[in-house]
């Protein structure tokens, strides 16, 4: 199966469930083969975890079985090695023997991550960023590939913790699913997909199929004067007087990688300007701080990305 081919059965497969929502899923398929995390922020009731089960369906691993998928539902009492795993002792050998936690699965889903404690949160950084638990003096992985889909509700603080900068920085995307339209609205009362549908799917792509996508999505070609046009709105990000923290260097590859990734999503084997001005709020937006909470980073990156592209077509 050709990269582009499995990018649109992937999609196509986890529209059978997420009715209406092409360009959210493009996006989604993107931070997955750029073998990036995505945050759903978005209201109660729209299909955030649906989507993480989903995904890891329809996704076959060398066994022909979905791929492993754990779910972690945050809530304030829980501890890291709650996620990460424990070193236990066993009476019979006289040693220690590790039990992994639930981070170490091919497909996590962090349910509602800002409910738990900072701590907890933190304990999520380690193997976010470079895809490994140390326990101890003993170091684990998580089988290939990895990715965390993590949720949670913006319009409730109670009982909340506000995800740091850092944890922020790890995620690749934020997306939101937003509303259905009437049309899917519809088809959703007529059969809800996320119950029969959902159980009964089977996986569509193997593992194989997926890891070379993934390879793919790196090899797409991007142009220089794009690339140069990602550095500079990265670094626009830290100077521009609507932001307090700009985005940082490891927001800079995300995007190139994502761009990369949507392109072959869109079924070319080259980066366009359109691609990056789709990407720029997703993938910068939440790493940045806004000098005055009221105003719209979104809007403020997408007027310092058309701004950049526009300096490359007057060249």
């Amino acid at each position: 199966m050709k990269p582009e081919q499995a990018a649109e059965t992937l999609i196509t497969g986890i529209q059978r469930i997420i009715l209406g929502k092409r360009e959210f899923l493009e996006l989604l398929t993107a931070a997955i083969l750029s073998k990036g995390h995505i945050l759903i922020e978005d209201n109660p009731g729209l299909g955030k975890t649906t989507v993480a089960k989903t995904v890891a369906k329809l996704i076959a691993g060398q066994d022909g079985n979905p791929l492993l998928f754990k779910r972690i539902q945050f809530t304030p009492d829980l501890l890291p090695y709650d996620i990460t795993g424990v070193d236990v002792f066993d009476p019979e050998s006289r040693s220690f023997r590790f039990i992994p936690g639930p981070i170490l699965a091919n497909i996590v889903l962090a349910d509602e991550i800002n409910r738990t404690t900072p701590k907890v949160q933190s304990a999520l950084l380690e193997v976010m960023a470079e895809r490994q638990v140390t326990i101890g003096a003993a170091t684990h992985y998580p089988p290939l590939p990895f990715f965390v889909i993590a949720t949670q509700n913006p319009i409730e603080s109670e009982g909340t913790f506000p995800l740091p900068a850092a944890q922020l920085d790890r995620f690749m995307m934020r997306l939101s699913l937003g509303y259905p339209d009437r049309e899917a609205e519809l088809s959703i009362l007529e059969e809800n997909p996320s119950e029969t549908p959902l159980n009964e799917l089977e996986p569509v792509l193997t593992i194989e199929d997926f890891l070379a996508a993934q390879a793919a999505a790196a090899g797409i070609f991007c142009h220089p004067s794009l690339k140069e046009a990602i550095a500079d709105i990265v670094r626009d990000t830290r100077t521009h007087r609507g932001f307090l923290l700009g985005a940082s260097p490891r927001a800079a590859i995300q995007l190139l990688g994502a761009v990369k990734a949507l392109a072959l999503v869109r079924g070319r084997d080259y980066v366009i300007d359109e691609d990056l001005t789709v990407l720029a709020a997703p993938v910068l937006a939440h790493r940045l701080k806004l000098r005055d909470p009221r105003s719209q980073g979104e809007k403020l990156i997408r007027e310092i990305c058309l701004a950049r592209i526009d300096r490359i077509k007057t060249v």
